[in-house]
This record gives structure tokens, sequence and C-alpha cells, in this order.
């Protein structure tokens, strides 16, 4: 039976990611980023696309909406954070989905997360600077790269959100 493409636990993602590292295909390329995806878009979708062929697997970290509301305010997130995982979970280009920002001892950024997966390429998109990408010092310190991708002018879900209100 195939693992589901969202994991909530960090272990067993973690766990995951190992196996197709070392099992019998071996190699396996993991790329990780991390965002709200509150309402996804073609910005998103591309950015997304991109992001998977830089590796083998691409992990995306979801803001849980607690989190999001610190960082958006009391508005956000507009979908629930098990919407967002699962509409990021249908995305062929997406291989595991996983949520941060819920436990206190890891904070509001994915750090922790990223240390424990340790992803071989760390990607954000091109409004991130790669020396101000949460993880890169330690990603690049342990022999993988940090891309800032692609920037979609006009493609924001901040930007959706003012047309519907308008």
């Amino acid at each position: 039976m195939p693992v589901s493409k969202i994991v909530l636990d960090h272990q067993k993602l973690a766990e995951i990611l190992k196996q197709k590292r070392t099992g019998p295909t071996g190699g396996g390329r993991v790329v990780f980023t991390n965002g709200c995806f509150d309402l996804l878009h073609v910005g998103h979708v591309r950015y997304l696309k991109e992001a998977r062929e830089q590796g083998d697997l691409l992990v995306v970290a979801l803001n849980t909406d607690a989190s999001v509301q610190k960082l958006k305010g009391p508005s956000r997130p507009v979908q629930h954070e098990l919407d967002r995982a699962e509409i990021m979970a249908a995305l062929e280009c997406v291989d595991y989905v996983t949520l941060f920002g819920s436990d206190p001892s890891e904070g509001d950024t994915p750090l922790k997360l990223i240390e424990l997966l340790a992803p071989d390429v760390l990607v954000k998109g091109g409004d991130w600077p790669p020396e101000k990408i949460i993880g890169s010092t330690f990603v690049l310190g342990h022999g993988g790269q940090v891309k800032s991708l692609a920037f979609q002018p006009g493609r924001s879900t901040s930007s959706i959100i003012e047309k519907i209100k308008s």
C-alpha cells in the first residue's frame, strides 16, 4: 500500500525520506519548500513545478493555521490547514506534504523540520534572497543547495483576496 502524500508527523516523513534515499533505487535528491499556500494560484503551481525540477522528490511544508494568522493577520488563512494540505497533495509535482508551526518547541519557522529532513535542495520564491531563506546555513553546511526561484509578478493570494473584496 502506498504511503499517503500527506504526512503530518515529521518523524514519519524523515523515515520515509531516509528509505527513499537509501532504498533499492537510492539517490533520491530531496527538495524542500515551505509556505502558507492559502489560495492556490498559477504562481504557486509554476513555482512548485520549478521546485520539483530541482530534484527527485518535493516536500512542501505548510504553515499551520495558527502560524498563518501570526504572519498574515486574523482574517487568514482563508482555507483550513488540512484542506490546504489535501489540495497541495493533489498536485502531481508534489511528493509529500507536512505541516509546521504548531509545536511550541519548533517555533514558527521550519528550521527544526529542515534540520530533521536534511534536504539536498532548499527553495523559496524569488522575493527571498538565498541568504535570507530560513535553513540556508544548515543546508549549505551539509553540502546542499539553496535556490531562490523565479517570482511570478502579479500573482499572489493577497491580490486575489483584494480583488474578491472589491
